[in-house]
C-alpha cells in the first residue's frame, strides 16, 4: 500500500493550492479516503473525508474553502484549498485505514 502526497507549497494568504494524493495497493474505489493535518506543537486533526459514494464531510473551520474530491480510475484523491489562512499551515497528509502517507507542507504567509 502506498499512498504519496504532491502540490504544497508556500502561498500568500487568500491564495490557493490542490493537494493531491495518489495511491496503490488497496481498492481504492471502495476506500473511505481522508486528508489530516498537523501543525508544529499541535495535535493533528481530520480536515476532511470523502467515501465510495463521494459523500464529504470537512472540519467546520475550513468548510466553504476547501474541497475533497476523488478519481477512482486514477486512484487519487484531491483537496482543492481555497482562501487560504495563515492557521491553514501545516503538514497535510492523506490517510486510508490506518495507514498514511508522508504529506506535503502548506505554508500561508505574506
Amino acid at each position: 500500500v502506498q499512498l504519496v502526497e504532491s502540490g504544497g507549497g508556500l502561498v500568500q494568504p487568500g491564495g490557493s493550492l490542490t493537494l493531491s494524493c495518489a495511491t496503490s495497493g488497496f481498492a481504492f474505489s471502495s476506500a473511505t479516503m481522508s486528508w489530516y493535518r498537523q501543525a508544529p506543537g499541535k495535535e493533528r486533526e481530520l480536515v476532511s473525508t470523502i467515501d465510495r459514494a463521494g459523500t464529504v464531510t470537512y472540519k467546520v473551520s475550513v468548510e466553504g474553502r476547501f474541497t475533497i474530491s476523488r478519481d477512482n480510475a486514477k486512484k487519487t484523491v484531491y483537496l482543492q484549498l481555497d482562501s487560504l489562512q495563515t492557521e491553514d499551515t501545516a503538514l497535510y497528509f492523506c490517510s486510508w485505514e490506518a495507514i498514511r502517507g508522508a504529506g506535503t507542507q502548506v505554508t500561508v504567509s505574506s
